[in-house]
């Protein structure tokens, strides 16, 4: 009984198989055209490379737009520390604390609102990539079902 993938020894102890000559052996039904085929797949590794790099540089934004964050951040803590170092009336020091509070709650509820809509974007323009793709591919099977 010959077997049209060879099998040879390895170091490991188990068979090596030639998965190029079985493929190229391989006649798959519904198939009939194998270079659609390869051209379905390579527009979905591109489609997957460039929805990865979509999502990368949107986590790079949110990074550096983080970093931007924070540096403004202790930029106003330096100054709301001098503010408070220059009252002397314990009942003006309480309000500056109070205000200094409240405009600090609201810059970090902002701050996280424009992050989190930073990577929403990013993350739906990499959906929007591959959700093309995929009714791409469909319409694709079709016609190669249809073709068959």
């Amino acid at each position: 009984m010959a077997s049209s993938a060879q099998s040879k020894p390895s170091g490991s102890g188990l068979p090596d198989f030639d998965f190029t000559k079985i493929f190229a052996d391989m006649k798959l039904p519904g198939l009939p055209n194998m270079d659609a085929f390869v051209t379905a797949n390579r527009k979905n590794m591109e489609t997957l490379s460039a929805a990865n790099r979509v999502a990368l540089e949107g986590a790079q934004a949110v990074a550096r737009r983080h970093m931007e964050i924070m540096q403004q951040s202790m930029m106003e803590m330096t100054e709301a520390m001098r503010a408070m170092a220059s009252l002397e009336a314990p009942q003006a020091k309480a309000a500056k604390q109070a205000e200094l509070l409240k405009s600090a709650y609201e810059h970090a509820v902002a701050n996280m609102k424009e992050l989190a809509d930073l990577i929403k974007h990013s993350n739906g323009e990499a959906l929007a990539l591959i959700n093309k793709r995929f009714v791409e591919a469909m319409d694709e099977v079709k016609a190669l079902t249809h073709t068959a």
